[in-house]
């Protein structure tokens, strides 16, 4: 990687979206060059492309993060899916992946969901399924709600499993998540010593965001997709966690 590289990594997530012509005066090369540069760089997983330009995945927007290993993502909601039984009450923390196991669990029909998530209730306005949406401060980028109200009504409601989103996970520092007041969020669900899931891709394997999720003991299952690193399956194994690979 050069240091057009990293320029082009820094304005892309300092921007969130670029075009491409807007990247060429940026580093002062043609627009050829920055087409090739951003296929490279989607290859190694540090920004997505998009028509005319890339976005950052290091995006709090849904949207944007849904279209980022969709094809994976499905795969995972799939297997997730088979983990909740009917009639079962189920809380889904947040996340792009997490959004697709409530449309898919919501499909189904015989579950009922509690979410922090503004983006994951309104997706479900369409369903026949039970949704209970808790209250909070709204964070508008990533349409959740957290604060202390949304950690009181945690601490009063009942739930069987919980699935958690995450941004990062490495062995020195467990999961964690770039959003701090969604990380508190989620150590109040952890409190609830449910069943706690894991649902991420394995891009975010290998990553360090700022605020820890939890004790690695507080989960129960970690679904992901193919690739993560052997010494990562071995770790998961030694600590007695199921790890679910599809």
């Amino acid at each position: 990687m050069n240091a057009r590289h990293l320029e082009i990594i820094h304005l892309v997530n300092e921007r969130k979206r670029l075009t491409v012509n807007e990247l060429a005066v940026h580093t002062g090369v043609s627009e050829v060059t920055i087409r090739s540069d951003l296929s490279y760089l989607e290859q190694q997983e540090h920004l997505k492309r998009v028509h005319g330009g890339a976005i950052s995945i290091q995006t709090d927007d849904v949207n944007e993060r849904l279209t980022i290993h969709f094809d994976v993502k499905q795969r995972l909601v799939a297997r997730a899916a088979d983990l909740v039984l009917p009639g079962e009450t189920v809380l889904i923390e947040g996340g792009s992946a997490n959004a697709l196991l409530a449309q898919a669990l919501a499909q189904r029909g015989d579950v009922s969901i509690i979410t922090p998530s503004a983006y994951i209730a309104h997706s479900l306005k369409n369903d026949h399924v039970d949704v209970i949406l808790l209250g909070g401060v709204y964070q508008s980028q990533s349409e959740s709600l957290v604060g202390p109200l949304t950690k009181l009504c945690i601490e009063h409601i009942n739930f069987s499993t919980a699935f958690i989103g995450v941004d990062g996970f490495h062995q020195d520092s467990g999961f964690t998540s770039r959003n701090m007041m969604r990380a508190d969020v989620v150590h109040t669900i952890l409190k609830k010593k449910q069943r706690n899931i894991i649902l991420t891709d394995a891009s975010k394997f290998g990553k360090i965001c700022p605020a820890t999720l939890g004790k690695i003991d507080d989960f129960a299952t970690v679904i992901t997709n193919q690739g993560i690193p052997e010494s990562d399956i071995a770790w998961f194994k030694k600590k007695n966690i199921e790890l679910i690979l599809v």
